[in-house]
């Protein structure tokens, strides 16, 4: 079962982008690169990228014990991670380490144990990301023409 969506990242100058996720009521969220590309004016997609894990392995956390009829009382979710150069000297995403710490009631201790050995299984960003997710990239230059407009 294929769930296709889209996204549009509208570029707004700079390094700034607004991004349409195509979802109605769900306003776009604005992007900026950190100093000295951008102004830092909103996550960048390192940032984004980690409150995806982490909102995915978080849902994931509660998603099982919700069914398990386990009372989450709180969840506190932190997540860190690390930007790394490559071999070529490249900037990636180098780790991402998600902390998780949920409040049950002490009844409910013994039985979170299964949940906690098969929820990541559920994240589909988490696995995906470990897994390495196939990233097609389609570039289609377009000039301007001599009065202003795009030619297309």
């Amino acid at each position: 079962m294929n769930q296709d969506f889209s996204i549009a990242p509208g570029w707004k100058g700079g390094y700034e982008f607004s991004v349409d996720f195509q979802q109605p009521g769900v306003p776009p969220l604005f992007t900026d690169e950190p100093s000295p590309l951008g102004t830092g004016g909103g996550p960048n997609p390192a940032r984004l990228l980690a409150a995806a894990v982490g909102n995915c392995m978080s849902a994931s956390s509660k998603y099982c014990p919700d069914r398990a009829h386990i009372k989450v009382l709180d969840l506190d979710v932190r997540v860190e991670g690390s930007i790394v150069r490559n071999e070529q000297g490249r900037l990636r995403v180098g780790w991402l380490q998600v902390h998780l710490q949920p409040t049950l009631p002490e009844a409910d201790l013994e039985r979170i144990g299964r949940c906690l050995e098969i929820f990541e299984d559920f994240c589909i960003v988490g696995q995906g990301v470990r897994q390495g997710i196939d990233v097609r990239v389609q570039v289609d230059p377009r000039a301007l023409r001599a009065t202003g407009s795009a030619a297309s």
